[in-house]
């Protein structure tokens, strides 16, 4: 089985950073709430508390939506759709990744701060 189609490249390489990225961010979170680096919404800059509990909880999303981003992308190299297919079903893919992690971080904050919002 070659690894060659781009289903599993993108996929495979962006849930790899994915994967790398969150497990950076969760052992060496920003400690101070910055515009530089982290998992940066107007809610999560808000106090040094949603800002904290929102570098934990992201950087765990962001490691669970690698593993599956990798998942699919190795299906995808069993399936082996044509490049026609591939291409915009990984986009497609990714950026659905992208949104969940903000959706979910977003609701998790609000969850848990309920009082503070």
């Amino acid at each position: 089985m070659v690894f060659s189609n781009s289903l599993f490249l993108i996929l495979g390489l962006t849930g790899l950073v994915f994967i790398t990225g969150g497990y950076l961010f969760f052992k060496f979170p920003p400690k101070k709430i910055n515009h530089l680096y982290g998992y940066r919404t107007k809610t999560s800059m808000n106090s040094q508390e949603k800002w904290d509990f929102s570098q934990r909880y992201s950087s765990k999303e962001m490691i669970k939506l690698g593993i599956y981003m990798v998942l699919i992308g190795i299906i995808g190299s069993i399936i082996n759709p044509s490049e026609n297919i591939s291409i915009p079903l990984a986009i497609g893919v990714l950026i659905f990744c992208c949104v969940m992690l903000f959706i979910k971080t977003e609701r998790e904050l609000k969850n848990n701060f309920k009082t503070n919002s």
